[in-house]
């Protein structure tokens, strides 16, 4: 596409979001239209305030910020690459993450419940003192649940070194590498000695293997075993919950996120008395456990 047809912000936005929608996009790493995504690429790729647009939409481009603004459009459009790959940042809950293809894009409802200090759940934040995450990935969990809980030191676990490549950055942009220790190893076999937690957080891989090979493009170009959980996508919330009491104080409690599996969590634990938490996604995307009712 020949530049002289562009010249002002408004006319790249126009065209990005007729090229997201015409060729069928998927959203939801962050955004979840075609406007919203193609408006965040164009003002992070213009240093642009990312919530700041009407003031810049008929100012004039240089013919450089053009045609990187077109090649940005053409990858996205082209390579399906989520636009987080693209910026190299997610927001979530209005934290922003260094992320590049090495973990999954941060996107978690215990985010949310993180936000409102896992209320009712627990009283007091400021007691809580250990805190264990699970498939940390990118540690996003990690790191807003030490923002949450202020006097708690945060042990967080992932299988894949490059993942934790990632969480270590992030852990370092937000100060907190004194109080998060990164563990790389298969669940709680990584501690290195046991460890009683008032919270164990989870957002593992818990796709089932039908969903897995119907997933769109864009979350093909995630990291597979950070979404693959398995035949019903169980795999590994299996392991997570059977172990959780040995790690779990008397009054603590463990946290999974199953996304839409929920038909599968319920033939998995068909007798655990399970708590299921309200999300902005509705009541059937996480559930929380006691460790006096395991």
């Amino acid at each position: 596409m020949p530049n002289q047809h562009f010249h002002t912000l408004r006319d790249l936005l126009r065209y990005a979001v007729s090229q997201f929608q015409k060729e069928k996009l998927v959203f939801g790493h962050g955004s979840a239209h075609a406007y919203d995504e193609a408006a965040y690429l164009l003002l992070h790729h213009l240093h642009l305030p990312l919530d700041t647009l009407e003031p810049f939409l008929d100012a004039t481009l240089l013919p450089e910020e053009i045609q990187q603004l077109l090649e940005i459009i053409r990858r996205r459009v082209c390579e399906r690459i989520p636009a987080a790959y693209l910026t190299k940042e997610a927001w979530m809950h209005g934290h922003r993450f260094y992320v590049d293809s090495r973990v999954i894009v941060p996107r978690s409802f215990i985010g949310e419940l993180l936000e409102e200090h896992l209320s009712p759940w627990i009283e007091d934040p400021e007691t809580i003192t250990h805190v264990l995450d699970l498939c940390t990935g990118s540690g996003c969990l990690a790191i807003m649940a030490a923002l949450t809980f202020p006097n708690a030191h945060i042990d967080a676990i992932d299988i894949s070194a490059p993942a934790l490549e990632v969480a270590t950055r992030n852990c370092t942009d937000y100060q907190l590498t004194s109080r998060i220790t990164l563990h790389q190893g298969d669940l709680y076999k990584a501690l290195p000695s046991p460890t009683r937690y008032d919270i164990i957080l989870s957002n593992p891989p818990y796709v089932n293997s039908t969903a897995m090979q119907a997933l769109p493009a864009e979350y093909q170009a995630e990291p597979n075993i950070a979404l693959a959980g398995g035949q019903d996508g169980m795999d590994i919330v299996r392991h997570i919950v059977a172990q959780a009491k040995q790690y779990l104080s008397e009054e603590g409690i463990l946290i999974v996120e199953i996304g839409n599996e929920y038909e599968n969590v319920i033939a998995a634990f068909p007798n655990a008395p399970l708590t299921w938490l309200s999300t902005s996604a509705g009541d059937k995307q996480v559930f929380l456990l006691h460790a006096q009712d395991m």
